[in-house]
C-alpha cells in the first residue's frame, strides 16, 4: 500500500554517483592523497573516449578546469584541513565530482515549428513543458539569434498536445540539447525559404540577398523588403512555406560536467550538520543564460543538500506516510544554506545549440558524496545511507 515512486531529478545517476564519489573518497583516505589530486590524476579530459560511457569521446569536457577552479574558489588547501572549534563542534570540508548526459541517446526527440508572422513577428511552437527551468525563455533566445532580432520578436506557444509538433518531454536533461537544435535547425530552414520568398518578389538571385534584422536586403540595389511585408505577399500566389517544423534526435549524448565543495560545521553533541559554504563549478558546454543557469544550479544543489541531510520518507506497517507534510518532510531553506557560490568553465559541444550541452540534472549530483566525505573528515565516519540526519550522525560516533 506504498504510494508508487517517481521521478526524482537525477534518476539514478545521483544514487550511483554518492555510492562511487564516496568510495574514491574512501580510497584517497586509505590511501593517504589528496582527494581533489586523486581525481585530478584519474578523471577523464578532453578528447578521450569513454569506455564507461558507450565509448563515446569526450569532444567537449573541460573537468580539469572545473576542479582546478573550485579549488582555488574555495580555497581547497586551507578549508580541507579539519578545525576542531573547541566547543563541540569541528569544522571540515569534502569533494566530489560529477557527469550526466544530455538527452538519452537515440532515443529523445525534440521539434519546434517557426512561423512568420503577418506583423513581421515569429511564433515559435515547441512541445516541452517549461516547468520553472527557463526553457521557453532559453529557446526563445536561441530563435532570435538564428533569425538576428529581439527576443521580444519571437512569441512562444507552450506546450499543448493538440497543436504542438512532437517532443518527448522536458526530462533527462534534455530540452536545451535536444529541443534547442531542433530551433535552431527549424530557424535556419525558415531563414532560407524567406529569402527564396524575397528573391522572387525582388527579382534577384538568393546570392544577392542578406538576410537582415529589418528585412531581406539586396546587395546589389539596396532595397529592403520588410518582414511584414514578405508576409503580405506570401498570402498571394505563393508556394513557398512561411512556416517549418523540424524534428531532433541525437545519436549522442555529451556529457556535462561539475565539481562540488563543500564547508560544513558538525556539533559532535548534537550530530547537527551545518552548510557553511559551497562552491560548485560546472561545465554545461556554452552557457546560454548565465543567469538561467546559475539558479538551476542553485536549486539543484539545494535539493541536493535536502536529499543528503533532511529528505526522508517512511511507512507504518500499514503504508501510511509519517511524513505526510511540510511539518514533518523537511526540505531545506534559504537560511539552511550557508553561501551558495556557482561558476562555469564553458565547452563547446558541436553537435549541441550553439556549443550546449545539459545542466538540468548534472546539478544535483555531487552534495551527497560531498557531504558525506565532509562528515568523515570531521568524525572519522563513512555514513552510507541518506539521508544523513543529526540521529545517524549521533549513533556512528563513539560514545566518548
Amino acid at each position: 500500500n506504498c504510494q508508487a515512486a517517481g521521478a526524482y531529478r537525477g534518476y539514478g545517476a545521483t544514487q550511483g554517483t554518492f555510492a562511487v564519489e564516496s568510495a574514491v573518497n574512501e580510497l584517497a583516505s586509505r590511501l593517504g592523497i589528496d582527494p581533489v589530486e586523486i581525481r585530478e590524476k584519474n578523471m577523464v579530459r578532453q578528447g578521450q573516449k569513454m569506455s564507461a560511457y558507450y565509448n563515446e569521446v569526450a569532444t567537449s569536457c573541460t573537468l580539469d578546469k572545473c576542479m582546478s577552479h573550485a579549488k582555488k574558489l574555495f580555497d581547497w588547501q586551507n578549508k580541507a584541513k579539519v578545525r576542531d572549534l573547541g566547543n563541540g563542534k569541528v569544522r571540515s570540508a569534502g569533494v566530489a565530482m560529477a557527469m550526466q548526459g544530455s538527452g538519452i541517446s537515440g532515443v529523445d526527440v525534440g521539434s519546434a515549428t517557426i512561423k512568420l508572422d503577418d506583423e513581421g513577428y515569429y511564433t515559435l511552437l515547441i512541445g516541452a513543458a517549461d516547468m520553472g527551468t527557463g526553457c521557453d525563455t532559453i529557446l526563445a533566445q536561441m530563435a532570435a539569434e538564428c533569425l538576428d532580432c529581439d527576443v521580444d520578436k519571437i512569441i512562444v506557444f507552450g506546450a499543448d498536445t493538440d497543436a504542438s509538433p512532437y517532443d518527448s518531454g522536458s526530462y533527462a536533461s534534455s530540452t536545451t540539447y535536444v529541443t534547442g537544435k531542433a530551433v535552431e535547425k527549424a530557424c535556419y530552414q525558415l531563414k532560407e525559404n524567406l529569402c527564396k520568398l524575397a528573391a522572387e518578389k525582388l527579382e534577384c538571385s538568393i546570392k544577392e540577398l542578406e538576410f537582415t534584422k529589418n528585412g531581406i536586403k539586396n546587395l546589389n540595389t539596396g532595397t529592403i523588403i520588410s518582414l511584414s511585408e514578405l508576409a503580405a505577399k506570401s498570402m498571394c500566389g505563393n508556394n513557398i512555406s512561411t512556416q517549418v517544423t523540424v524534428t531532433h534526435s541525437s545519436p549522442v549524448s555529451p556529457p556535462p560536467f561539475m565539481v562540488g565543495m563543500v564547508e560544513i560545521e558538525l556539533d559532535k553533541e548534537t550530530g547537527q550538520v551545518d552548510i557553511l559554504d559551497y562552491v560548485a563549478v560546472v561545465d554545461c558546454g556554452t552557457v546560454i543564460n548565465t543567469n538561467l543557469a546559475k539558479v538551476q544550479t542553485e536549486g539543484g544543489l539545494v535539493q541536493g543538500i535536502g536529499m543528503a541531510l533532511f529528505e526522508n520518507v517512511q511507512y507504518s506497517e500499514k503504508g501510511a506516510i509519517a511524513e505526510n507534510s511540510f511539518m514533518q518532510y523537511k526540505i531545506p531553506t534559504r537560511l539552511d544554506m550557508g553561501k551558495l557560490r556557482v561558476e562555469f568553465e564553458s565547452s563547446y559541444e558541436k553537435t549541441g545549440p550553439f556549443g550546449a550541452k545539459s545542466i538540468g540534472e548534472i546539478v544535483i549530483n555531487t552534495p551527497s558524496p560531498a557531504i558525506a566525505h565532509a562528515i568523515y573528515n570531521a568524525t572519522g565516519i563513512w555514513l552510507r545511507e541518506l539521508p544523513m540526519t543529526p540521529e545517524k550522525v549521533l549513533m556512528a560516533l563513539p560514545e566518548e
